[in-house]
């Protein structure tokens, strides 16, 4: 589809020479490099709290993969309250939640972005029972499947505080990062969602500091921090 069509701007897409933009694939290296001995293919993305920029930031990280010549498959496995079809201005008629119950297979329902190498598996109809089917075999032999095909997968979940989704998808995944938004969310809970991820041994690749105010300008700065044992 055509850039002018995306119902919300992807900094990376529209304006790569951007600081942000540089930010956002200054992560992307970083993560990249983050291990020697294993590659990070799949990664979560999550925050402890709503609003705090966790689908933004999964959004564009997917974005900067893509420039680099990577097929990158972006999950929504927000089952409760979705938005990456909002993101990229597509159906949301069918889903990672119709794989799950047998309805439909992964080709059926991956929809092209419009943007090269990046590729999108919406939500779907909201379920009534999202954990369990997140926790199901068939979620894990889906990624399985999915890493034979795409070289990055991203996926973007509730926060991590709301409910238990986001620990049990982070079981799946290479490495977690863990979006905090400086201005709203204070230490505590910050450290909450940590200690539940550190709980179900997730890797911690680092944390995502958003709306760091920097010079009296006002943008979004990240932070890469590796996890210390």
């Amino acid at each position: 589809m055509p850039r002018s069509t995306l119902r919300r701007p992807l900094i990376t897409l529209n304006n790569p020479k951007s600081p942000i933009s540089e930010a956002y694939r200054t992560l992307r290296t970083n993560i990249q490099f983050s291990s020697i001995d294993h590659d990070i293919r799949c990664i979560m993305v999550t925050s402890a709290s709503p609003g705090e920029g966790k689908s933004t930031t999964t959004a564009n990280l997917a974005v900067t993969y893509a420039q680099s010549d990577k097929q990158v498959l972006v999950i929504d496995s927000d089952l409760r309250k979705p938005t990456m079809h909002h993101t990229f201005s597509v159906s949301n008629r069918m889903g990672i939640s119709n794989i799950l119950t047998g309805q439909s297979s992964s080709k059926d329902v991956i929809i092209e972005t419009g943007i090269p190498n990046l590729f999108l598996l919406p939500s779907g109809p909201i379920p009534p029972n999202p954990s369990e089917m997140l926790a199901s075999k068939r979620m894990k032999d889906l990624i399985a499947e999915l890493l034979h095909h795409f070289d990055y997968i991203i996926i973007d979940t509730p926060p991590a505080l709301a409910v238990t989704d986001a620990q049990i998808v982070s079981t799946l995944c290479d490495g977690v990062l863990l979006v905090i938004d400086s201005e709203s969310v204070k230490s505590g809970p910050a450290l909450k969602a940590k200690s539940n991820l550190d709980h179900v041994q997730a890797r911690i690749l680092g944390v995502v500091l958003n709306n760091m105010d920097r010079d009296q300008k006002e943008y979004y700065y990240y932070y890469y921090g590796d996890k210390k044992d």
